[in-house]
Parts: C-alpha cells; structure tokens; sequence
C-alpha cells in the first residue's frame, strides 16, 4: 500500500505534519500502526491560521515541480494527518511523488 492513491482529477496523498520544525523537509515514507502509510513532512510555519497548510502545499508543489495551484487540501485542515489533492494526469503525478521516496 502506498502513501498516495489514484482519485478522480489526480492523486490524493496522505501526509503526516509536523508544524514548527527546524527546516522545511520531505522526510519520506512511513509505515503507520493501522498498516497504512503516510508522507512525513516538516515545516517551519506555525499550524495558525492556515499557514503551515500553506508551506506544506508550497513544499509539495516546489519538490514535485507543479504550481502550487495545482495543490488543494482535501481533509484535515487542522490536524497532523491531511489528505491533498495533487491535480493532473495520474501517472505522471505518481512518477513524481515516487521521486520524493526513493534512495
């Protein structure tokens, strides 16, 4: 099972947030206790007013090489765990994101 999956218009991606932190980072893939899997990723901003949701989207879409409008959140505007939607054309929305995780 991976951290994305195929959804109408594009690929949502599961994330896991970490607000606050040192350095705005893709930490990779991992595994979560209920078998599912996320993307960790780190930034700075602070979770207020929508800000860390905005530096999260911005990291994605700078790392994936996609305008950041191509980026919306789906679930969970104010928790860790997220769901975004990454707008395009399915394969190559996937080749992208295996990019990010791969050694």
């Amino acid at each position: 099972m991976a951290f994305w999956r195929e959804a109408k218009g594009g690929v949502l991606v599961a994330l896991r947030v970490t607000p606050n932190a040192g350095a705005d980072a893709i930490e990779g893939e991992e595994a979560r206790d209920d078998g599912s899997r996320v993307l960790r990723v780190r930034v700075k901003a602070v979770p207020d007013k929508g800000k860390a949701n905005a530096a999260v989207i911005a990291l994605l879409a700078k790392k994936l090489g996609l305008p950041k409008s191509a980026i919306t959140l789906e679930s969970g505007e104010t928790a860790r765990m997220k769901t975004l939607l990454v707008s395009g054309e399915a394969a190559s929305v996937i080749g992208r994101l295996e990019t990010l995780v791969s050694p």
